[in-house]
């Protein structure tokens, strides 16, 4: 779609912002909007929680429109405690969040909504800016004004009051801003469908992966063979020559150690150290990434830490991290922290095939439950599973070894989709709502014809 520009433009005095049509203003936000902050009522008082006023955190700016919340405050809760009642219409952006390092999440409210303490609405007047547009900016500008309004050198990322109210942004004739919000709506609406349909694909991937997965290391490959009752619940008939065994005769168990903090963040020691986080950063051969953090030989001894030597399967066993289940292995010997544990595996050839064997564990389901979940030795070492001889186990890893790799690259393909459709969704809000395109000219019925 070919879309014109503007006849002329002049600077519009703000270096990131660039040029703007001759007639757009660039007012300062504070000269068009009132701001409404948030408080949090006293969680001791029931009498103040779950009633009918919608209370927004940061958790609930999952959708640009909001309408709802995951708490609720009575009538009692807004009147004793920090929080305003927010009128519809409102642009809500999160202040106060870890998120705030690559994003700044906005939403306009369609019903009355109360904020807590790490959010803002900003409240234009409606003959001067539209919420909408407003909204759509700063999509358009997100990394620019990032570094423009954030605090630095904050422990939580947080957005200056006093910086945001002085930024200055590029600000057309009301019914130009009605004309670019239509736009943008409909325009990203076709994008977002289309980043839906690639998550739908990836989300079938993955369900087709575990599937494939499970199928060859519970009933094998060869669908002649007579099959039995493993004698294990919930893993029902197995091959009739596959031996049913516990993990623990398979290899053993070892818990990571606690490293005081003087030993942590080391560099260029002999032996790698893995805290929990390095799981989500492992490479597409289920590897984990090489560590920065390293520790020595003798503080390994000193501190009677087990190290665990390359090919080991990793994994979490504490905290939020044990419910995703990711199952690494290691590619140089290392040492774990205490919220790690990892299985050396008795026949060095055979890691392959036991880890895809571990993908099976519901480690949701086996933890301890409680604030925060856990898992001890006896837990996972006592799982039952039905075992084939090396040379079907060699045979079992190759074949999914190819599956996983197709899989994996129709999943990477259908990543980088998104990650250019989402990139030219940024790319056309930033062009429209600093008018680089122009936009007043193309309703529904002529981008069709476009």
């Amino acid at each position: 779609m070919s879309v014109p520009r503007y006849g002329s433009y002049r600077d519009s005095g703000v270096e990131w912002l660039g040029e703007v049509p001759s007639h757009w203003a660039v007012p300062k936000l504070k000269q068009l909007a009132t701001f409404i902050g948030g408080g949090t009522p006293s969680r001791d008082k029931p009498e103040l929680w779950n009633g009918e006023i919608p209370w927004v955190s940061p958790k609930d700016m999952k959708s640009e429109a909001l309408s709802d919340s995951e708490e609720r405050l009575t009538d009692l809760g807004l009147a004793v405690s920090a929080a305003n009642l927010v009128r519809p219409g409102a642009v809500l952006m999160v202040v106060r969040s870890g998120i705030l390092r690559h994003t700044i999440p906005v939403a306009v409210n369609l019903a009355s909504v109360a904020l807590n303490q790490d959010m803002k609405a900003i409240v234009f007047e409606s003959k001067q800016c539209l919420p909408w547009f407003f909204l759509r900016w700063v999509q358009g500008f997100n990394t620019a004004l990032i570094n423009a309004v954030c605090k630095q050198g904050a422990t939580v990322e947080s957005i200056e009051h006093d910086y945001l109210r002085e930024v200055q942004f590029p600000l057309p004739p009301l019914p130009e801003q009605a004309a670019i919000a239509a736009f943008l709506d409909r325009e990203t609406a076709k994008i977002d469908a289309l980043v839906e349909e690639q998550r739908r694909l990836i989300a079938l991937l993955a369900e087709k992966r575990q599937a494939v997965i499970s199928h060859a290391v519970t009933k094998g490959l060869d669908p002649t063979v007579p099959m039995k009752d493993s004698g294990v619940e919930g893993l029902g008939e197995v091959p009739a020559h596959w031996e049913v065994k516990r993990l623990k005769h398979l290899g053993c168990f070892s818990a990571g150690a606690g490293f005081p903090d003087r030993e942590q963040g080391l560099e260029g020691e002999a032996l790698s150290f893995h805290k929990v986080n390095a799981l989500g950063k492992a490479g597409p051969d289920g590897y984990l990434l090489p560590s920065e953090n390293t520790i020595s030989i003798e503080t390994a001894l000193r501190l009677r830490a087990f190290v665990f030597p390359p090919d080991a399967i990793v994994f979490a066993k504490i905290g939020a991290a044990l419910l995703l289940g990711r199952l690494r292995m290691l590619r140089v010997p290392a040492c774990l922290d205490n919220n790690m544990m990892g299985f050396v595996v008795q026949s060095p050839n055979k890691f392959r095939y036991i880890r895809y064997l571990m993908s099976q564990i519901r480690f949701d389901l086996i933890a301890n439950p409680g604030a925060v979940p856990s898992l001890n030795e006896s837990q996972i070492a006592n799982l039952a599973f039905a075992i084939p001889c090396s040379v079907e186990q060699e045979k079992i890893t190759i074949y999914l070894d190819n599956e996983i790799f197709r899989s994996d690259a129709l999943t990477a393909e259908a990543q980088a989709a998104i990650t250019l459709l989402q990139e030219r969704r940024a790319a056309l809000i930033s062009a429209a709502v600093t008018g680089k395109i122009d936009v007043r000219g193309l309703g529904p019925a002529v981008e069709e014809a476009a």
